[in-house]
């Protein structure tokens, strides 16, 4: 089976398509990959998030996350609080 796993960060953009026996996993597919960042905090199957022991089906996008940089609501709050420049 065919697996397309993508990691897309600011300024790093990389998608990498690997052959895996059926059956593999989240695990296997990390296992498979050159070289993974270390700063990977999770992972999503088209935009589901799955863990290590998720079953990989072919055809499957398997993308790196990484963690926050700012919580969500504190970044809005802090949109929020700025005056409209319009």
């Amino acid at each position: 089976m065919n697996v397309e796993v993508v990691q897309a960060w600011p300024r790093v953009a990389r998608s990498q398509t690997l052959e895996l026996p059926d059956g593999s996993t989240v695990a296997a597919a990390l296992a498979s990959i050159a070289a993974p960042d270390a700063d990977i905090a999770g992972y999503s199957v088209f935009g589901v998030r799955v863990t290590e022991t998720t079953v990989l089906r072919d055809g499957d996008r398997l993308e790196l996350l990484r963690a926050l940089q700012i919580d969500p609501k504190d970044a809005r709050r802090r949109r929020a609080s700025k005056p409209d420049t319009r």
